[in-house]
């Protein structure tokens, strides 16, 4: 009887190949030859993983092929081991086929072929199956419980490629002492005196305000090797992309904790996902997810020299956190730009317009193609967040404010224009008279809306009442404006207490009026720097139940 054998082995746990063959097959000629039996082909998958399908095994599939065809030299397959060849369900998925082709499968577990009719084999086979997913479970908790023990207590260096900075050097024999009889010999990590340096000004250049992009520009202009080019036998994979910087090497990077000297390990994990939710038999692909950065395992002491300091590489993954996108929509009604018309390019000159992105207001400088020859040096794009800067400004506006500076602030403000009282409280009225016309114009224009037949006397109260506001406004202007005086003005502060906190707790609208009232304008420029400049001009402010005149800071509420 003419047999063909199948098996397989997987090098997760480095097993021998060749001496993994002959074992089973082996004990498969021990099943066949009693009877007659002979080998005449093989199939032996190696570095495949039991979890797998038969139909996408390599050599499994040629097998399942070879049944159906009409030229086979086989009349029967046996198998080693069972444990090895079927995984969960696979036996229930797989055995079908043998018996549609009419081709026995030969087990040592039964001591012989299958018997499609008995319910004793199936469920042999089925408990092999269970046995075999158990083993898998049971090999991959030992290796990665000993792993997690080796980091967090050893600060053992695992394996694969150095970070960017670092390079391997020898720390020793083996701790496995069959490893270190055969020669091998443990690594750690040690800064390299070429990379070192320019990963420790990564991390000073973002945490001074730089961006990702504007940091892998300087890099590549530099002819500074990414990590690609300074490291090519390790990532021949990589090279393609060419000798340049991304900002995706940069983030890495800043992203990746052994550079505070700690080793860290489980940042990610293998997820096996349904290739196919219609149609399981397909089996499930391995999937790489990162793991939540409290899931990770750090080393109790240091293992290696640091290149940045805990708190820096912490601050950076604060910068991170606050830069992730929102997925909320905002409507365009609720979309507010503090700064709106307040804010200069510092490349151009030209005022940045606002932008939405992520949730949050930006803005943005963009230089048209035809302009190109007069800003050669100017990017394409210049973005900046408006809480990059609002919370900078607010604490700059507050410094004006402070116990040092107070003084010479309310000084300044109370000299734009001498103080006259004896016409306060005219002007007032004449104002008020002024916004309780505007009312009445729009409730004329609102009933000749509503009403065209009585537009013709409605028309003449409308000429009536705009003759009226322009000889107010006239009048008005020949008033001279009042101002609160520099005592004044230095109570009126000391009410609000803490200036930085009234300023971020204050309502959107309310703060760009006072950034407005202030005449604040801001200079960004593309290296991170802002000019703040302030040129008060003449509010109206109101104070409890008091109104009156002044220049410079004036909220609304002492609250705010």
């Amino acid at each position: 009887m003419r047999f063909a054998f199948y098996g397989r082995v997987s090098t997760e746990d480095q097993q021998d190949p060749r001496a993994s063959r002959n074992w089973q097959i082996t004990r498969a000629r021990q099943l066949i030859e009693p009877a007659g039996g002979e080998v005449v082909a093989e199939f032996f998958d190696i570095g495949q993983s039991r979890s797998i399908p038969w139909p996408r095994r390599p050599q499994a599939a040629k097998l399942l092929e070879a049944l159906g065809s009409s030229d086979r030299c086989f009349d029967a397959v046996v198998i080693g081991e069972p444990q090895r060849a079927f995984y969960g369900n696979q036996f229930g998925l797989t055995f079908p086929v043998f018996v549609h082709y009419g081709v026995q499968l030969w087990v040592p577990e039964v001591g012989g072929a299958i018997d499609p009719g008995s319910d004793a084999h199936e469920i042999v086979m089925s408990l092999y199956g269970g046995m075999s997913k158990g083993e898998r479970n049971r090999i991959r908790t030992r290796v990665r419980s000993a792993m997690a023990a080796q980091v967090a207590m050893e600060g053992r260096f695992l394996g694969g490629r150095p970070p960017y900075g670092y390079r391997l050097v020898d720390a020793g024999p083996h701790p496995n002492p069959g490893k270190a009889a055969a020669g091998q010999r443990a690594r750690r990590l040690e800064p390299n005196p070429a990379t070192a340096p320019v990963v420790r000004r990564i991390f000073r250049e973002y945490l001074g305000g730089k961006g990702l992009r504007a940091i892998a520009k300087d890099l590549t202009a530099e002819d500074i090797p990414c990590p690609s080019a300074a490291d090519p036998d390790r990532n021949p994979h990589r090279l393609a992309n060419g000798p340049a910087w991304k900002h995706t090497a940069v983030r890495a990077i800043l992203e990746n904790p052994r550079y505070t000297g700690y080793q860290v390990w489980n940042k990610q994990r293998r997820d096996e996902v349904l290739i196919d939710v219609h149609d399981v038999a397909l089996g499930h692909q391995t999937r790489m997810r990162w793991n939540d950065p409290s899931d990770w395992i750090w080393s109790e002491q240091p293992s290696h020299d640091a290149l940045v300091t805990r708190e820096e590489w912490e601050a950076v993954q604060t910068r991170f956190r606050s830069n992730k996108r929102r997925y909320t929509r905002t409507p365009k009604g609720d979309r507010r730009y503090l700064l709106a018309g307040r804010i200069l390019c510092g490349r151009c000159g030209r005022r940045m317009e606002g932008t939405w992105n992520h949730d949050r207001p930006y803005y943005r400088c963009q230089i048209h193609r035809d302009d190109t020859a007069d800003h050669p040096d100017h990017p394409a794009t210049i973005y900046v967040r408006e809480d990059a800067i609002v919370p900078r400004l607010d604490s700059w506006v507050a410094g004006l404010f402070a116990d040092e500076h107070l003084d010479d602030t309310c000084a300044t403000l109370a000299a734009a224009a001498q103080p006259d009282t004896d016409q306060e409280v005219e002007a007032r009225r004449i104002r008020d008279r002024i916004r309780q016309l505007d009312k009445e114009l729009d409730s004329y224009r609102t009933i000749v809306r509503n009403e065209p037949e009585a537009a013709s006397a409605v028309g003449r109260w409308i000429a009536e009442t705009n003759q009226e506001r322009r000889r107010l406004e006239a009048l008005l202007g020949k008033k001279p404006t009042t101002r609160l005086a520099a005592e004044d003005i230095k109570a009126l502060v000391a009410s609000l207490k803490d200036i930085t906190a009234a300023l971020a707790a204050a309502d959107p609208a309310d703060k760009a009026k006072v950034y407005a009232e202030m005449g604040i304008e801001v200079t960004y420029h593309h290296d991170g720097r802002v000019v703040v400049e302030s040129r008060p001009r003449v509010v109206e402010s109101s104070v409890g139940e008091r109104t009156r005149t002044s220049t410079g800071y004036s909220p609304t509420r002492p609250s705010t």
